[in-house]
C-alpha cells in the first residue's frame, strides 16, 4: 500500500482538510493539541531507525509502517494499531514527510479507526539544499520531540 500526500498549501492550524479513504489531514499542531489533551493517541510509522537518527516524540507509540532495512510492510502493523487505540479515540500518524502516513491512514480507516495523516510529518519537506528540518514538520514546529 503506498499513499500520496495531500498537502494544504500552508497548512491551517487548526483545520481539518478532507482527504479521501481516511478522515483528513491536520496540521502537527492540531494533531499534538488532540493528543496531548487526550483525544487521540499518537503514532509515529516511521523505523526504529529513523527515530534513533533523527528524532522522536516521547509518548508517542512507536509503530513502523514498513521495516528497516528493505522498507517490507510491518506484518505486525494492524494488531499493533488494535492494540494501541481504544474504542472511541482518534489516531494521528505520523512519518517523516506525510507520505507514508497516508497509507496507514488508510488502513487504519480499513481497520474501523478515525485516522488523521500529520500534514509535513515529522521533518517536513526539504528546503532548495536538499535538507528536511527548515521547511515545516513537528519538529521544526517546536512540538515536543528529543533526539537520541
Amino acid at each position: 500500500m503506498s499513499g500520496l500526500r495531500h498537502d494544504a498549501g500552508g497548512t491551517q492550524i487548526h483545520a481539518v482538510l478532507p482527504a479521501p479513504g481516511y478522515a483528513g489531514d491536520v496540521s502537527a499542531n492540531l494533531a499534538c493539541a488532540w493528543w496531548l489533551a487526550g483525544d487521540a493517541v499518537l503514532v509515529d510509522v516511521r523505523t526504529d531507525a529513523e527515530r534513533e537518527w533523527v528524532g522522536f516524540v516521547p509518548g508517542a507509540v512507536n509503530l513502523a509502517w514498513k521495516q528497516w532495512p528493505g522498507m517490507a510492510m510491518n506484518p505486525g502493523f494492524d494488531e499493533g494499531l488494535r492494540a494501541a487505540v481504544l474504542a472511541g479515540k482518534k489516531v494521528v500518524l505520523l512519518c517523516r514527510s506525510g507520505v507514508r502516513s497516508v497509507a496507514a491512514a488508510k488502513r487504519a480507516t480499513e481497520l474501523g479507526l478515525e485516522a488523521y495523516n500529520i500534514l509535513e510529518g515529522f521533518e517536513g519537506d526539504p528546503d532548495a539544499q536538499a535538507h528536511r528540518g527548515n521547511k515545516g514538520g513537528w519538529r521544526m514546529r517546536g512540538l515536543p520531540w528529543r533526539q537520541g
